[in-house]
């Protein structure tokens, strides 16, 4: 049976079509590759209405995204256009705990029962896309939907009207895209949509805004052409779902197990961490990762403008800063705020998303009285890191700094790899430094990332920090070596064994700090035959 014969069904009867009993058909439907490129590779996004398609130009050499959707026909256009129309005014709100999706696959059935004679003679594949696009565009992010399903999609940019979107891709980094917004109005109406959707408010008056969407997405948008001449523009930084852990870190080899044992002991002691880096270098990746590696029964506080930190604490408290109203910020709430506010509730662990102002004082006089911090911010190396926290806007008097005890340098590097017996380069990321802090004018570098060898080496020996810890414990260092060898064969262990997800990673961490004699058993005694 072709494409368009099958018998109409209409209404909730389409429901029970199976969406893999019309790939076949739907594949059929799918666009070619433009003239002029070569298809590198393709993969889905929501299958089967959405994949992903990576060209190149042939004779530019350029990487190019395209989006290869199902089209709709003219037939199909119109009847999506006509039950868009109904939807908008029959659809209501959730309920409670429901999300927008679940409660637009709820309701549409019902819509479509009263209303069966708008369907006409669309056939069953041409049900299913005019359901897709109906989703797509009423309770998903419209033409940039697709976008919101692949993995090695980190950031999405769009500069402006009649501009290509632009994505971050992990495979091939910033790549231009087939997406286009050819009307500022439909451009405009699209990121206020997003805005009022998660709650905020955007406009002429108020055209900078930065938030969380659904799945703590980051938004940053700057609308209209008061501050931006091209008109809107928008970047939404993507959330992963299952966030890397540190078992990721090693895999990743953005560290070796040694640095993660290393900063396991030193979150296990409550010593204060600072993440330095350039936008894009993993800092918050870094720090959800670090963050997990505390003593479960701690308490954690978090501190952000927005929502990025992700712990699997049970006692975790997540704080975001809020912005004031009209001109004189009526009700602002500072991360300075947020800071006071959390060292009244006694936390073992403050974390600070990124410090670049007064909030940092208030942070390193938390750190003073005996609380641990984990926190980010912008700088390229240990140095100007250090100039920054002494200077304004910060101010943190130069005898205090040894209070942020260690110091990591993550930076995003290009390393070689082999795609189709052509050497490329892809970007990934390492901790290049990791520094402790003896006073304002003395760091030791515990670790240090060697490009040529892409090797981490470490001075260990003459740890500061180590020494202190022992001294706190009143254990001989040699004891403290012994543990910091055991923790880096149970992180071995784990990695081998492919325990790496948060909750994973997060039991065998607890059970450590409860019975780490058993663990020691489990992971290591176990796997002796291979851990060297």
């Amino acid at each position: 049976m072709g494409i368009g014969k099958k018998k109409n069904k209409k209404g909730p009867e389409k429901e029970k079509i199976c969406t893999e009993d019309l790939i076949g058909d739907l594949r059929l439907l799918r666009r070619g590759t433009p003239e002029g490129h070569t298809e590198l590779e393709s993969y889905p996004l929501n299958p089967p209405f959405a994949y992903a398609c990576i060209l190149q130009n042939d004779e530019t050499q350029e990487y190019l995204y395209m989006v290869d959707e199902l089209t709709l026909s003219k037939e199909e256009r119109e009847a999506y256009k006509r039950l868009k129309n109904i939807l908008g005014y029959e659809l209501k709100a959730p309920e409670p705990e429901e999300t927008l999706v679940e409660s637009f696959n709820k309701q549409v059935p019902e819509v479509l029962q009263k209303n069966q004679k708008l369907l006409g003679t669309i056939t069953d594949i041409g049900y299913r896309k005019i359901r897709y696009y109906l989703e797509r565009d009423m309770v998903g992010y419209g033409k940039i939907d697709p976008f919101m399903y692949d993995l090695y999609v980190e950031d999405i940019s769009c500069t402006g009207v009649n501009k290509p979107v632009y994505l971050w891709h992990r495979r091939f980094e910033n790549i231009k895209t087939n997406v286009i917004y050819p009307e500022e109005e439909e451009l405009d109406d699209f990121v206020m949509k997003v805005v009022h959707r998660a709650g905020k408010h955007v406009s002429i008056a108020y055209p900078i805004v930065d938030l969380t969407l659904p799945k703590k997405h980051r938004l940053a948008v700057t609308f209209g052409k008061e501050t931006t001449p091209a008109g809107t523009s928008f970047t939404i930084r993507k959330f992963r779902e299952d966030p890397l852990t540190i078992i990721d870190l090693i895999e990743n080899e953005t560290i070796d197990e040694t640095i993660a044992a290393y900063l396991w002991l030193l979150m296990d002691n409550k010593m204060s961490v600072m993440i330095a880096g350039a936008t894009g270098a993993g800092k918050t990746t870094a720090l959800n990762a670090i963050g997990c590696l505390t003593n479960p029964e701690y308490k954690m506080i978090s501190i952000e403008e927005v929502a990025e930190i992700n712990l699997t604490h049970e006692n975790w408290t997540s704080t975001i800063a809020r912005p004031g109203f009209g001109a004189e910020k009526q009700g602002e709430i500072t991360l300075y705020d947020l800071i006071k506010s959390a060292v009244r509730h006694r936390p073992d662990m403050i974390l600070v998303g990124e410090i670049r102002g007064e909030e940092a004082y208030v942070l390193f006089q938390a750190l003073a009285t005996g609380h641990g911090g984990l926190c980010t911010t912008h700088a390229d190396d240990i140095e100007t890191t250090l100039k920054r926290l002494t200077q304004p806007p910060m101010n943190i008097p130069p005898s205090i700094l040894p209070l942020m005890n260690c110091m990591i340098i993550a930076k995003r590097v290009k390393a070689p790899t082999f795609i189709d017996d052509k050497r490329r380069r892809f970007a990934t990321r390492k901790f290049a430094r990791i520094a402790e802090i003896k006073d304002a004018d003395t760091v030791h570098d515990a670790f240090r990332w060697n490009p040529s060898m892409d090797t981490f080496q470490n001075q260990l020996e003459d740890s500061y920090l180590l020494s202190r810890i022992s001294k706190d414990l009143d254990v001989p260092l040699e004891v403290l070596y012994e543990e910091l060898e055991r923790r880096k064969q149970i992180l071995m262990a784990m990695a081998e064994r492919g325990i790496r997800d948060f909750r994973s990673v997060s039991v065998v961490l607890s059970r450590y700090h409860k019975s780490p004699h058993l663990v020691e058993q489990e992971f290591i005694e176990k796997d002796a035959g291979w851990i060297t």
